[in-house]
């Protein structure tokens, strides 16, 4: 059977337009990770008026976040660079996860999709998982 690389249909993992059907669009999601990347940098403090989280689920929220932004914009611009870029804070996310394996949130770990490059079926299915769940760590 060929399976696309995209779609995920061979491993679970949803395909795009499900993963991201409830995203914010991608104007309002570039801004809310750089902002949430400049907390974390401590550039810019955290609003009293957020809960405090857990800093390893903070960090990975922001993670995936960031990588599902990737990914949504290189599938809007499949050139190299926005493919290297949507890789790149895939495997971001992977590194994270795999040391900490109890904030996996989809039936699958990390190396168990391997069919795409870059492991973007995985963050897909993070990201509808974490939304599923009510995007904890933010």
């Amino acid at each position: 059977m060929y399976v696309t690389p995209n779609s995920g249909e061979a491993t679970g993992a949803p395909p795009p337009h499900e993963a991201y059907a409830n995203a914010p669009d991608l104007r309002r999601e570039i801004h809310q990770v750089l902002a949430l990347g400049a907390e974390r940098d401590g550039r810019q403090a955290r609003p009293v008026t957020r809960p405090l989280v857990d800093a390893t689920a903070a960090e990975r929220a922001w993670l995936l976040r960031r990588a599902a932004l990737m990914d949504r914009m290189a599938l809007d611009d499949p050139g190299p660079g926005p493919v290297a870029a949507a890789a790149e804070t895939a495997e971001q996310l992977v590194l994270h996860d795999r040391r900490h394996p109890d904030l996996v949130a989809g039936p699958h770990h990390p190396d168990a999709i391997t069919l795409a490059p870059g492991h973007r079926l995985y963050v897909r299915q993070e990201y509808a998982a974490w939304m599923t769940a009510g995007r904890p760590g933010i």
